[in-house]
């Protein structure tokens, strides 16, 4: 019973917003029109409004953006010239650009509160579906940053529990299973570790909440790789080896007897590991549609025993959908949404979509942003009152596998680096998905320039070159560090062209309509069968 207080404390403390967010469903233009005014009395002087510019004023007056429109004024602000609004900041957000390879947003008081409306109703709604949740501690993912960005982003990093209020944040602390230190460990190896060490530890495990499905599977399948270290952990109550780069995480407990179980969970056949250390697992949420398909199918076959949920579309820079007792309706109490139709380009209030639509989200927050394009897909799927729901068809442009968000402009950049660099010609970076088979990689496609027989370098030396670029892309550095994406490949044609019309026109495009595009998603059976030059190139595991 006692277990169970910290759990009903933050259910009851969530009580408010899910009430808002139940009550408001039936008033969606009313809730969203009394939103932008919070919104413009915040930010109009400092954009030209009127303090009771309405809807249609504040449509006609600001253009849509993206984040190169705003990168100089948060430049500006970081160095103390200027504000994006009055709200007090609280912290940088980083997150990867379409033509950034970094951008942070700021994450001020309003916006968090903008957040905690959305996290308040969701985190209701899984008390409500999944009563096991009361039973045991919780896994709210903490993504540590990239060893490559460590000392830029020193205190920004992406701890879901500090989405929260402070209050909620105060009671789900004491539900954790892992604490958010883990972080600052001195590598991604060892906040890997230290995140198995603590989640191994708990045999009360009852939430495991994580964004990409391959970031819970990397969990699974590192456990036996680490097996003896973790069982000395857990003998112990040290880190032993890895003590100083571990310093600011505490290790668990000495349990000698939690040590048995896991090494005999580990001699276990290993599609039962994760059954057999967490047999009471209530609920795994994650990602489920677009690409991450495949892997939460796997992902759910690995933890048999818990229900699953799909996440919501949750971006750094706002929220647009949660999950809430089976759909995914607008997070309408939180911030100003507009949605681009994506046949059209017309660009519509929340209350004028229509189920079919397919739509690309435009969000306008307390950080500032104001009518910031996501680049998203989604399809409005139905609606909850008045309220639509969603579901998320995939990026707008480039490659997002296993959230490492790559673009056009990002792949197109270190191509042109590298084709300069050694006398080639770009043709495309390909996503190479085997599904749920294996993890993913990336494979630069390279044409012979006129005139010259052979590249002066070997494809591993080319995929080293291409890796190094990629790497400057914060989730494609992210990825890799955690091991969800394999080491860059590279290959080299006699015409790139022709190889790239193979492989499309094999995928089902019309010859005839083909443009070159600098980052396409390729299945592995695809390019087995049409180029298997590709895959005898030897691969590269570029240094951090």
């Amino acid at each position: 019973m006692l277990r169970q207080l910290p759990h009903r404390a933050l259910q009851l403390a969530c009580w408010r917003g899910d009430h808002a967010f139940r009550s408001g469903r039936h008033d969606l233009e009313r809730v969203q029109r009394a939103r932008l005014a919070q919104l413009v009395a915040r930010l109009a002087p400092r954009h030209g409004l009127a303090p009771d510019a309405g809807w249609e004023q504040f449509r006609e007056r600001l253009p849509l953006t993206r984040y190169g429109d705003w990168q100089d004024r948060i430049a500006a602000q970081r160095a103390g010239e200027g504000t994006l609004t009055d709200s007090p900041l609280c912290r940088y957000q980083p997150t990867s650009g379409s033509s950034q390879a970094l951008k942070l947003i700021p994450y001020t008081q309003a916006f968090l509160g903008e957040l905690d409306a959305a996290i308040a109703p969701w985190v209701a709604s899984l008390y409500r579906q999944h009563p096991g949740l009361r039973a045991g501690v919780h896994y709210w993912s903490v993504s540590w940053l990239p060893e490559s960005q460590r000392a830029l982003l020193d205190g920004n990093f992406n701890d879901d529990s500090e989405l929260l209020g402070g209050a909620k944040r105060l009671l789900a602390t004491l539900t954790q299973a892992v604490p958010a230190g883990v972080a600052f460990a001195g590598a991604a190896d060892d906040a890997q570790f230290a995140t198995l060490a603590h989640l191994v530890a708990r045999a009360d495990l009852r939430l495991l909440s994580v964004w990409s499905p391959t970031f819970a599977l990397q969990l699974l399948e590192a456990l036996p790789r680490h097996g003896d270290e973790l069982l000395q952990v857990l003998r112990r109550g040290d880190w032993g080896a890895r003590a100083a780069r571990l310093a600011a995480v505490p290790a668990p407990r000495a349990q000698p007897a939690r040590a048995v179980q896991l090494a005999a969970a580990l001699s276990a056949p290993a599609g039962e590991l994760g059954l057999r250390l967490w047999p009471g697992l209530a609920l795994v949420s994650a990602w489920d549609t677009a690409d991450a398909a495949p892997w939460a199918a796997r992902l759910r076959l690995a933890l048999p025993q818990a229900a699953f949920e799909g996440k919501g579309l949750w971006a750094t820079e706002g929220v647009v959908t949660l999950p809430y007792e089976g759909r995914y309706p607008l997070a309408y109490q939180s911030h100003v949404h507009e949605f681009e139709r994506l046949h059209d380009g017309a660009v519509l209030a929340p209350w004028e979509l229509r189920e079919g639509d397919e739509v690309s989200p435009v969000l306008s927050t307390g950080s500032g942003l104001l009518r910031y394009r996501l680049d998203d897909r989604l399809a409005v799927t139905g609606f909850w009152g008045r309220v639509p729901c969603f579901q998320f068809l995939g990026r707008r442009f480039g490659v997002d596998l296993v959230g490492e968000k790559m673009s056009p402009e990002a792949a197109r950049q270190v191509l042109a680096e590298v084709a300069l660099e050694f006398g080639l010609a770009p043709v495309c970076l390909y996503a190479v998905d085997a599904g749920a088979l294996q993890r993913p990689h990336y494979l630069a496609l390279f044409g012979r320039t006129t005139g010259t027989a052979a590249p002066a370098a070997a494809p591993a030396v080319i995929a080293a070159a291409v890796e190094r670029g990629l790497r400057r892309h914060f989730h494609f550095d992210l990825a890799r560090d955690l091991r969800q994406l394999e080491a860059t490949s590279a290959c080299v044609v006699d015409d790139g062209w022709a190889a790239y019309q193979r492989l499309a026109v094999a995928g089902g495009m019309i010859a005839g309509n083909l443009k070159p595009e600098p980052v396409r998603r390729l299945p592995l059976a695809l390019l087995q069968r049409e180029l298997p030059e590709a895959l005898s190139s030897a691969r590269h595991e570029a240094l951090s």
